[in-house]
């Protein structure tokens, strides 16, 4: 494992709770501030930084053999299509 895999699990795992947070309209500290816009942009933000290292550092062909990873990326990314409906079904009206 190398310092650029940690890295990548980082900003993966960084992104989620942004994200969450952002779309819940929930306030959290972030690079850009604390609106739920800034949280969303910061999410993508970490998103964006982890798939760009993960696609340096293995190549598309290469992500397949890191299962952990490719697991988690599913999860944010189950996440990042289904958001806005779960917001609407669980908030408080």
């Amino acid at each position: 494992m190398s310092v650029l895999d940690i890295l990548a699990g980082f900003f993966l795992m960084n992104a989620m709770p942004h994200f969450v947070l952002g779309v819940w309209k929930g306030r959290m500290l972030s690079l850009f501030g604390m609106s739920p816009t800034a949280n969303i942009a910061y999410g993508l933000l970490n998103f964006v930084a982890s798939i760009s290292i993960v696609s340096w550092t293995y190549a598309l062909k290469g992500l397949a053999e890191h299962g952990m990873y490719v697991g988690a990326l599913g999860v944010l990314l189950i996440y990042f299509v289904t958001a806005h409906f779960f917001q609407r079904l669980f908030a408080k009206k």
